[in-house]
């Protein structure tokens, strides 16, 4: 048997602990049902995606608004936010 350490944030911790409970698990026992999954299938077991805000298109837009918005040729606006469901 050997020993894993590694570093997170307390609340990460914290809300993941709470919810392990509610599980009738704890942490150790859910690192390890995540390590045996990815060694039996050779994948992470959930999807991850990227948020496109970061995108490199997204990101060119946004440097141009706000140079637009530096140089005068533009100025902000207040708008409501829209809610777009997945």
């Amino acid at each position: 048997m050997t020993q894993v350490n590694f570093r997170i944030e307390d609340d990460i911790k914290a809300n993941a602990e709470s919810a392990l409970k509610e599980m009738g698990l704890n942490m150790s026992t859910a690192i390890t049902m995540f390590l045996v999954k990815v060694g039996r299938e050779r994948r992470i077991p959930f999807e991850i995606n990227a948020d496109p805000f970061y995108s490199s298109e997204n990101m060119a837009e946004l440097e141009r608004r706000v140079k637009s918005v530096k140089n005068g040729t533009s100025v902000l606006k207040e708008h409501e936010l829209i809610e777009v469901d997945d």
